[in-house]
């Protein structure tokens, strides 16, 4: 295959563009941001793009939104993003957007030669590969959505304070609301988190546990 590769360090870029090329790729392009990557892929209309999720000037996301850009400029070009860390949000960003050829790895796979270059097979085919640990993460957010669906804007503050250990009270004061308003709400969540009345258990702490859990990472 052709391909670009778009990664700010040197030493992994000159690395990958070694391998790759010892596997019988042709490594048309290798450069270090965002902004060239996209103009790399518009001048060599490659195979396969291998790109690294944070790059210059934020080192944030500049590579995953030029990833998204090419998606929607040259769709034919596959995808294989890279990560230092488990980052579900992109991949999921970049699955909604086309699963097709797209593969999301963590970099330390990438020691793995032999299945790295599997993935870099797959990907340029069309097919979709995702790190094992990004699909739990995908698993983990898609729990955390769900633990929250339903609540109104005024429910998840009435529970967000209670997870601060906030009385009716406090909290009333501070949403400038009444206390039976509060009690309401609270009733509502307890209800919409089908959280029924159990002997011997707290109904509000098992509603703060259940936030709480909704907003790890």
């Amino acid at each position: 295959m052709r391909i670009v590769i778009a990664d700010d360090a040197v030493l992994l870029r000159a690395g990958l563009e070694r391998l790759l090329t010892e596997a019988g790729h042709e490594v048309v392009a290798a450069v270090g941001d965002g902004t060239a990557l996209v103009a790399a892929i518009s001048h060599h209309r490659p195979d396969l793009a291998v790109v690294d999720v944070r790059m210059p000037p934020t080192f944030t996301d500049e590579g995953v939104r030029a990833a998204m850009l090419i998606r929607r400029q040259d769709p034919e070009v596959a995808l294989l993003v890279l990560s230092q860390y488990v980052e579900e949000r992109y991949a999921s960003d970049l699955i909604a957007d086309s699963p097709q050829g797209l593969g999301y790895v963590l970099k330390d796979r990438v020691a793995d030669v032999e299945d790295f270059l599997a993935v870099v097979a797959e990907g340029g085919d069309g097919g979709t590969w995702l790190d094992p640990e990004v699909v739990q993460q995908i698993f983990v957010r898609s729990r955390r959505r769900r633990t929250l669906e339903g609540l109104t804007p005024r429910e998840r503050e009435v529970l967000s304070l209670m997870a601060q250990g906030r009385s009716n009270q406090a909290i009333a004061s501070t949403l400038f609301v009444s206390a039976g308003s509060v009690e309401k709400h609270i009733s509502s969540v307890l209800t919409k988190r089908d959280l029924p009345r159990v002997y011997g258990e707290n109904r509000r702490v098992r509603a703060v546990l259940r936030y709480l859990e909704s907003e790890e990472r």
